[in-house]
């Protein structure tokens, strides 16, 4: 009887696992739910600031009442105001989600001259730190684009915008603009098309720039693409 129970308890503890296999088996546990913690916090924070997608800024509806109201020539100096509009929109991904990240602000101002059929000279900024995603300013903004260094973003028109003939009033016609866009304390030559439309006493212009954040020294933080576009909408007045 004696040697029966010995031989049982060297059986049962030959099929106990170890003391050492136990401990690395809950080490696996651990890090597994610490992998899925992490994982679920950063698809929440790539949710919430994501939000809902803003579509791209276009032109305003026509208002016929107002059509050919005011000045019978675009020549002249036009001043960005009231209703201006500008931002990004930067593509996301992580694991199966998808969307896009898209901030504005209406601190744009500047001023642009026309004379001749050409647009001469322009010159716009932007008040980065004013931009706001869902009524909030996205989170790490500051630090990514250095906002307390390089508060604005700064484009200035390098060559002239051809117009051609007077266009007619409030019909939309395309241009193709080309200048230097500062961000980030980095200045880059862009071309971008214009759709703009001439009201008489408004003159608007929308578009988007194709920005690859590796061209002005930003990193992209994690889940988010590496190339996005800075959108605008400038409604001008004489």
């Amino acid at each position: 009887m004696g040697m029966t129970d010995g031989a049982g308890r060297q059986a049962l503890k030959r099929n106990l696992p170890s003391r050492s296999s136990r401990k690395h088996h809950w080490w696996r546990w651990i890090l597994a739910s610490v992998v899925v913690l992490v994982v679920a916090g950063v698809f929440v924070s790539v949710q919430s600031l994501a939000g809902p997608t803003t579509p791209a800024p276009t032109l305003s509806q026509l208002n016929p009442k107002a059509a050919g109201a005011g000045s019978s020539s675009i020549d002249g100096t036009w001043t960005v105001g009231k209703g201006s509009l500008a931002g990004y929109r930067v593509p996301e991904e992580f694991l199966w989600q998808h969307g896009a990240l898209v901030a504005r602000t209406s601190a744009v101002t500047g001023n642009f001259v026309i004379a001749h059929g050409e647009v001469s000279s322009a010159a716009l900024r932007v008040d980065l730190t004013t931009v706001t995603a869902n009524g909030k300013i996205p989170s790490g903004l500051a630090g990514i684009l250095d906002t307390a260094s390089h508060p604005d973003a700064i484009f200035t028109l390098t060559k002239p915008v051809v117009i051609g003939s007077e266009p007619a009033i409030n019909k939309t016609f395309t241009a193709s603009a080309t200048g230097l866009l500062a961000i980030h304390g980095t200045s880059r030559l862009v071309t971008f098309t214009v759709a703009a439309r001439y009201g008489g006493s408004v003159l608007e212009a929308t578009g988007h720039i194709p920005i690859v954040f590796s061209d002005w020294n930003i990193k992209a933080p994690f889940a988010i693409q590496k190339q996005g576009v800075a959108e605008f909408l400038l409604v001008m007045y004489q």
